[in-house]
């Protein structure tokens, strides 16, 4: 085993033993300041690897599949079974992504991360050599080429999902033979952080409500893994701090503006929208909460749990069931003309994303809480895949799943 490894693994276990301190104190309510050595503040020495998958998620699912052992298996098979897993993979970079507007190409980005993305996994887990030349390759070759990404407002979604999707595959491919790791992140720092930046500070000169949750969690999850790719502490926090106080609907309270606590449950900001959009959230929330985790961060407890009590909501919901509603009312546009939802959006009701098993490994397995309707999603989804397993269009790769393979306890 390897120093970094050793690291990882006795910070896991650290953060493991300290966990019922870390959820007693998220409970508290939101921190107004962060200072050094506070909960709140980016580590002294970052984990590495250590966003969506540390040491100890990387190992067992290592040691399972190996061992042939259900649910990894079946969660490996749906990997190597996904065409973008395959070594055969050549990168098609572009010096300019445009989302939104004339000329649109992104899909050939997010094509390319998540072929990065799952041959690494193949690396991690196989040690096949060919999977981790065809990721390293993938990366090299954009971060080579990469300059631009631009287009419609829609260039802040993809400056969000494809920048920490990017960041993810590099962070697994750290280290590797060839792998160009400096030069990749001067892409992540000059090419999607300004635009995240940019968005969280100033929304497209919008209302600060104009846009939904996901527009502002994207962007949050590109910071953060950014931060942690480039060993970044400012960035971090820049994140974290967002997540806890930030003014726009990706924050915690905004993201999650109404308690049910009789039942258990919190409305999603999205939820008078579509489910699908809804769904998304989880799957980006959860990005966000297990990076913050691996780095010894406990932000799926914060303010009493608010986020598992929105997840119960939305997977609830999904499985076909009632959930109260209570009237959601922001300002849109430039001048925030007001806009409400009256009732619960059932469009798109019941779509399965890979989005579950994250939540419920964490929620039901490391923190042994309660959480059935979370539990009950994800095995309606279970083996989750990634992307290329839900459609083509840019909704099935909204997420890198394989939620069972990873994290299964």
């Amino acid at each position: 085993m390897s120093r970094e490894n050793t690291h990882k693994l006795s910070r896991r276990g650290v953060l493991k033993a300290a966990g019922g301190f870390a959820l007693a104190g998220a409970a508290g309510g939101i921190t107004t300041a962060v200072t050094a050595g506070s909960a709140g503040a980016a580590p002294a020495t970052f984990t590495h690897p250590g966003m969506l998958h540390a040491y100890g998620e990387l190992n067992r699912a290592k040691v399972r599949v190996t061992a042939g052992n259900d649910p990894w298996l079946s969660g490996w098979n749906r990997l190597i079974a996904n065409s973008h897993a395959q070594s055969g993979w050549k990168a098609n970079p572009q010096a300019t992504v445009i989302r939104g507007g004339t000329g649109e190409n992104y899909g050939i980005l997010y094509n390319d991360i998540h072929a990065a993305y799952q041959n690494a996994l193949r690396w991690k887990i196989a040690g096949t050599t060919a999977h981790g030349d065809t990721a390293r390759d993938i990366l090299n070759a954009w971060s080579a080429k990469l300059t631009t990404v631009t287009g419609n407002a829609d260039r802040f979604l993809a400056a969000g999902i494809y920048g920490y999707q990017f960041a993810n595959a590099a962070e697994l491919m750290r280290g590797y033979s060839g792998f160009d790791l400096d030069r990749f992140k001067r892409m992540m720092l000059n090419v999607f952080y300004p635009l995240n930046n940019q968005f969280l500070t100033g929304h497209n000169d919008a209302c600060i409500t104009n846009y939904w949750a996901n527009w502002d969690l994207c962007n949050m999850n590109s910071i953060l893994a950014i931060g942690i790719l480039c060993d970044d502490g400012a960035k971090y926090d820049q994140a974290v701090n967002y997540f806890k106080n930030g003014a726009g609907n990706g924050s915690i309270k905004h993201a999650v503006p109404f308690l049910h606590d009789s039942q258990g449950l919190a409305q999603w900001q999205e939820s008078g929208r579509d489910q699908g959009h809804t769904m998304m959230g989880m799957g980006q929330m959860g990005a966000f909460c297990e990076m913050a985790w691996s780095q010894g961060e406990d932000l799926y407890g914060y303010d009493s749990n608010r986020f598992m009590k929105a997840a119960q909501y939305v997977a609830k919901y999904n499985l076909g069931q009632d959930v109260p509603f209570t009237t959601y009312t922001w300002g849109t546009g430039q001048n925030c003309a007001q806009q409400s939802h009256t009732v619960i959006s059932s469009a798109s009701r019941g779509q399965l994303r890979p989005v579950w098993d994250i939540l419920h490994y964490h929620y039901a397995r490391r923190r042994g809480l309660s959480v059935p309707y979370i539990t009950a999603m994800a095995e309606k989804v279970r083996p989750e895949g990634g992307g290329g397993d839900y459609g083509s269009t840019s909704g099935g790769f909204d997420q890198l799943g394989f939620g069972t393979l990873l994290y299964a306890k």
